[in-house]
């Protein structure tokens, strides 16, 4: 009995020296989650007007896409997805038909002071470069470039952190139409809330013999339009952002005389559902 009464005692001032350092048994360590090896997003949204890289195309398109990123290093990542577009209500005096599939690989280097990304580019222009209005193209038949059905573009982009706000450069060569595209803009993001961001975008495009329909336009070379544009993303969940926005188009030379459906100048706008994953 004395025995166990010294047992019993020695268990209790064991207890008590623990209890009294603050100390506890060391809970098993969880190891950090691991990075997923792909992430990406899904998008749809709607444009009451599809301009790229300032030449108007059609209005009131619905459209899709998927991105994908796969880190290699901390630093470097190789990107790829696609994007369908198609209009479901565009009158020139008849009802325009315009689609188009973009699919693209990528790869993207993250240098601190700037992000790099070399960009290759498929088009397939299922109505034509142009659309179509009852099944014949609605480009010139005197300019090619206007009546393709595919085409394949490399770029070189560089985004520069500032702040609140992003500069970025951009060149692409077009295979198929042996041209240049240049393009140079910023924009900056006003958080308004935890959810919701307001961020304005100016961007200007100068063109080398790139879609600028010389014999229309009396243009080889020269400046393509400035676009503003206004956003006002609004994170719904961690992963689910909606992002309406409004913009204007302004033709510059090298797209006066080919923006004529809609006024030179245009205003637009739309709005994007994309959910990351």
């Amino acid at each position: 009995m004395k025995a166990l009464l010294t047992l019993s005692t020695l268990a209790l001032l064991a207890t008590g020296a623990m209890a009294g350092s603050g100390k506890s048994p060391k809970a098993p360590v969880t190891p950090p989650p691991e990075d997923p090896w792909i992430t990406g997003s899904a998008s749809i949204g709607y444009d009451s007007g599809y301009y790229f890289r300032g030449l108007w195309f059609s209005n009131n398109n619905f459209w899709g896409g998927l991105n994908f990123t796969v880190p290699v290093s901390d630093k470097l990542s190789f990107g790829f997805g696609g994007l369908y577009t198609q209009t479901v209500d565009t009158d020139v005096g008849a009802d325009l038909d315009y689609s188009e599939l973009d699919l693209f690989a990528s790869l993207n280097y993250d240098a601190g002071f700037a992000k790099f990304g070399l960009v290759f580019t498929s088009y397939q222009f299922f109505d034509t470069f142009s659309g179509s209005v009852g099944g014949s193209t609605f480009g010139f038949p005197n300019v090619s470039d206007s009546t393709i059905s595919n085409a394949t573009d490399l770029g070189l982009t560089v985004a520069i952190p500032v702040g609140a706000a992003n500069l970025y450069l951009g060149g692409w060569y077009d295979f198929k139409i042996d041209a240049f595209y240049f393009e140079a803009g910023v924009d900056y993001t006003i958080k308004i809330t935890e959810k919701l961001s307001l961020v304005p975008v100016v961007q200007i495009g100068y063109g080398v013999d790139y879609y600028t329909y010389q014999p229309i336009s009396g243009v080889d070379n020269g400046w393509t339009h400035v676009r503003t544009a206004l956003s006002a993303p609004y994170k719904i969940t961690d992963s689910i952002t909606l992002t309406p926005y409004i913009a204007a188009n302004f033709a510059l030379d090298a797209r006066e005389q080919l923006n004529t459906v809609e006024d030179t100048n245009d205003l637009y706008g739309g709005v994007s559902l994309s959910i990351a994953f």
